[in-house]
C-alpha cells in the first residue's frame, strides 16, 4: 500500500521535470522577468494586473514553444553533450516526441494570433523573439558562426519590448535601454557557460566562441560584453522613475561582476566560469528587480 501511495507523486514530479526541461522553463522565467521589467519601466510604475498577466501568459507560451523547437532541432547534437544528453528529446524517452514540433508551434502562433487584433506591437515582438531564437539563432547561426549568440541575444531584447508593448508604450526609452542591456548581457552570460562546457561543444562540433579560442581569450571577450552591459545598466539611471534604490545595488553588483570576470581571465578554470555564469544571472535579476521597485516607489 505504501508503494501505491508514493508512485503517483513520483510520476508527477518526473512529468513536471520533463516538461520543465523540454520547454526550458528556467530560461523562460528569466525572459519573463525581463519582460515584466520592460512593462514596469514603460508604465513608469505598476503596470496593472491585466497587463502583467498578459505579458506572463503570452510571453510564457511563446518562449516555451521556442525552447521546445530549439531542443527538437538540436536533439542529435544534444545527445553528444554531457550537459544536454539527458534532455527528453536527446535521450529519446519522450513518448509523444513526434508531436513536439506541432505543439510548440501552436504555443507561439496562438498567442500571437489572439493578441494581434488589440495589440499588434505585442504580437510583433512575441513573434520576433521566436523567429530570432528558432530560425536565426538555432537553425542558421549556431551551427555556422562562433559569434552566434551575439545575434541570438536579440531574442531576449524582443522579450523586454513585448513587456513595454503590453502597456502600450513599446518605445519607452527605459525599456529600449533594458532591451539593449539584455542584448549585450547574453553573450557574456552564455560564453561563461560555454567555457565551462568547452569540451562538450567541441565534441558536438558546435562553433561556440570558446571552442575556437583559448579560455583566457574567451574570458576577454566575456569582459568586453560585461563592460558593455555595465554601461547600459548605468544608462538606465537616466530614466525618470529610477534613483538611488536602483543605483546603489546595481553599482555594487557591477563591481562584483567585473571582479569575477577579471578572476576568470587570470585563472580561466571551470569553477571561475561557473561563478561568473551564476553571478551574471544574479546581476540581471538585481537590475530588473531594483528597476521595478524603484519605478513603483518613484
Amino acid at each position: 500500500m505504501a508503494n501505491l501511495s508514493i508512485a503517483p507523486e513520483v510520476e508527477k514530479v518526473s512529468t513536471f521535470k520533463t516538461l520543465s526541461v523540454l520547454f526550458k522553463w528556467r530560461v523562460v522565467s528569466l525572459l519573463l522577468f525581463s519582460s515584466v521589467g520592460g512593462a514596469f519601466l514603460a508604465a513608469g510604475g505598476w503596470p496593472g494586473w491585466a497587463n502583467t498577466g498578459l505579458v506572463l501568459l503570452t510571453g510564457g507560451l511563446a518562449a516555451s514553444g521556442s525552447g521546445a523547437l530549439n531542443q527538437w532541432w538540436e536533439k542529435d547534437k544534444d545527445s553528444l553533450m554531457d550537459r544536454t544528453k539527458l534532455r527528453p528529446l536527446a535521450n529519446d524517452t519522450l513518448s509523444w516526441a513526434r508531436w513536439v514540433p506541432l505543439i510548440a508551434s501552436l504555443m507561439i502562433i496562438v498567442p500571437v494570433a489572439v493578441v494581434y487584433p488589440f495589440n499588434a506591437p505585442l504580437a510583433f515582438f512575441l513573434l520576433l523573439g521566436a523567429v530570432i531564437y528558432v530560425f536565426i539563432y538555432t537553425m542558421w547561426l549556431k551551427p555556422r558562426t562562433l559569434t552566434n549568440i551575439v545575434i541570438g541575444g536579440a531574442a531576449g531584447s524582443a522579450a523586454v519590448l513585448s513587456g513595454s508593448a503590453a502597456v502600450g508604450n513599446w518605445a519607452d526609452p527605459g525599456a529600449v535601454v533594458l532591451a539593449l542591456l539584455v542584448f549585450l548581457w547574453t553573450p557574456s552570460h552564455f560564453w561563461s557557460l560555454a567555457i565551462m562546457y568547452r569540451d562538450d561543444y567541441m565534441r558536438s562540433d558546435v562553433p561556440m566562441l570558446p571552442t575556437k579560442t583559448s579560455p583566457r581569450a574567451a574570458g576577454w571577450w566575456v569582459m568586453l560584453h560585461t563592460i558593455a552591459t555595465a554601461v547600459a545598466a548605468w544608462m538606465l539611471v537616466g530614466h525618470p522613475s529610477l534613483g538611488w534604490i536602483y543605483l546603489v545595488p546595481v553599482g555594487l553588483a557591477t563591481i562584483d561582476l567585473v571582479r569575477r570576470n577579471i578572476k576568470l581571465i587570470n585563472e580561466p578554470e571551470r569553477e571561475n566560469a561557473l561563478s561568473l555564469f551564476k553571478s551574471s544571472n544574479i546581476y540581471l535579476a538585481i537590475i530588473v528587480l531594483t528597476a521595478c521597485i524603484d519605478a513603483v516607489i518613484g
